[in-house]
């Protein structure tokens, strides 16, 4: 497998010879099961799930923090209008006799 040969070069000033590189080591990917193959697929539809399980919980807490938002700001409204029926009650049992 490993093909190491010399090329001659005629050049001006004489015989020129080049190597070509050598392979140290043979790639061969048959150490690759069917196995692994199966488990790399099941590690990626694994990460697909994940993947899209973090985007709809980051959809899920913006919608939420919009609720919040929406809820604070009920929140507020409705402690003035308790401040205002409290003062006016007040108001209201000061005319009394």
């Amino acid at each position: 497998m490993l093909a190491n040969f010399c090329l001659a070069f005629v050049t001006t000033s004489g015989i020129t010879f080049k190597m070509n590189a050598y392979v140290l080591t043979e790639i061969n990917f048959f150490h690759y099961s069917g196995r692994m193959d199966a488990d790399l697929k099941a590690l990626e539809k694994k990460l697909t799930g994940l993947i899209a399980l973090c985007t709809d919980l980051r959809n899920e807490n913006a919608q939420l923090r919009q609720d919040l938002n929406a809820s604070i700001s009920d929140t507020t409204v409705l402690k003035a209008n308790m401040a205002k029926a409290s003062d006016r009650i007040e108001a209201l049992m000061e005319t009394l006799p």
